[in-house]
């Protein structure tokens, strides 16, 4: 089930809408008054369905705000990178509408806007600068497809440059430039169609580690100015933190969450963001203070709740003993290692029945449990450790 807004998939000032809306000035004969832009009542009205893309089904609900960065956060396969190709124009909708700042983009049958026309600046995750232009070229290509004059084209180019703090470079080709310079090459050229919104798709992912921290926190100084939505594509939830103001998690074709960075961390709503986050989820029914669990298991709550919840667990609250614990814990059980996981200093220990827990010890703890795959454990976790919030 996708996650709704106002029943349609905005972006920004960009709204990409599911389905039909009823009718749209879009809809309007070419000279009509208002041909190709979105009619609100049809909007305040609309029905919604499926955005079909290419064969992949896209369920999709979104809102990216002017001014602000939106990261779209998912694995590879999610659909990602496709719901990005269909907003910038290089492929076109199946089914479904796409509306950026009141005109629409795409609604087939009826309207199509090469992607050309759509005043979006996209930077792709391999740059795609011409190898045969200069910096101050490539950037400059853009205003000059547009008619622009070479020497105000260029003009403008190396402002741009500066800005990005390349303006050195300008003269060189994207062969001599090194990962960083090139994406913020990239970058200055989305800036120069001067974009009503931008477009990123995983633009860090092809630098090396130490590269990839200067350039990341270059283009956050350089989003923050920009006025129009910003849309990231990425898969790392270390580019979504610090760059974005809000998340929207993408998994199989569907929005499955969308919120601030730490409300997402705070309650993840699927496996892959908890797994991401590295936290435990499990999914139960609560009756005052137990919690049943989809697996059969009952755990207690410091608080009461009632009815079906997802409850978070940090796996360093997973406090593991080699006999029965004594104390208060009022969650105890037996179970057997599944695996062992050497992180940094850290061991993540994968647990079996009758929970699919992670516990988190330090390797000096895991030397004196003397702990091996297979080994039978006790667990112990406190009550007010277990985080509850409704599924």
């Amino acid at each position: 089930m996708s996650l709704e807004v106002h029943g349609q998939l905005r972006l920004g000032d960009a709204r990409v809408g599911r389905g039909r809306w009823g009718r749209t000035n879009a809809d309007a004969a070419p000279g009509e008054d208002g041909a190709g832009e979105h009619d609100q009542g049809a909007h305040d009205q609309g029905k919604h369905g499926g955005c079909q893309v290419g064969g992949v089904e896209l369920d999709i609900d979104l809102v990216a705000e002017a001014g602000k960065v939106t990261a779209l956060l998912g694995p590879n396969g999610a659909g990602k990178t496709t719901l990005l190709r269909a907003v910038a124009g290089t492929i076109g909708l199946d089914r479904g509408s796409i509306v950026l700042a009141g005109k629409v983009l795409d609604e087939p049958p009826r309207c199509f806007v090469p992607s050309e026309d759509r005043q979006l600046g996209v930077v792709h995750q391999d740059h795609l600068l011409f190898p045969h232009l200069s910096a101050l070229d490539n950037v400059a290509f853009g205003p000059r497809c547009r008619g622009q004059s070479k020497a105000l084209a260029r003009r403008s180019a190396l402002e741009l440059l500066e800005a990005v703090g390349l303006g050195e470079q300008a003269r060189q080709r994207p062969r001599s430039l090194s990962g960083g310079q090139a994406q913020r090459v990239a970058l200055a050229r989305a800036l120069a169609l001067d974009p009503v919104a931008l477009l990123l798709d995983e633009p860090l992912a092809a630098l090396d580690a130490a590269t990839r921290v200067e350039v990341r926190r270059e283009l956050r100084r350089h989003l923050v100015g920009f006025a129009g939505p910003t849309v990231l594509i990425t898969h790392d939830a270390v580019d979504a933190m610090a760059l974005a103001d809000r998340v929207a998690v993408m998994e199989n074709g569907r929005i499955t969450q969308v919120d601030t960075l730490a409300e997402v961390m705070a309650r993840p709503r699927s496996r892959y963001v908890a797994d991401l986050i590295g936290t435990n989820l499990l999914y139960g029914t609560a009756s005052g203070t137990t919690v049943t669990t989809d697996q059969g298991a009952t755990l207690t709550l410091a608080e009461p709740h009632h009815g079906d919840v997802a409850v978070t667990l940090a796996p360093a609250a997973v406090a593991l003993h080699p006999s029965p614990p004594e104390g208060s814990p009022r969650n105890r059980w037996s179970t057997t290692v599944r695996h062992l996981d050497l992180v940094g200093d850290r061991v993540r220990v994968g647990l079996g029945d009758p929970l699919p827990l992670t516990a988190e010890i330090t390797a000096a703890a895991r030397a004196e449990l003397d702990l091996h795959e297979g080994d039978e454990i006790w667990v112990a976790i406190k009550a007010t450790e277990i985080v509850p919030y409704p599924r």
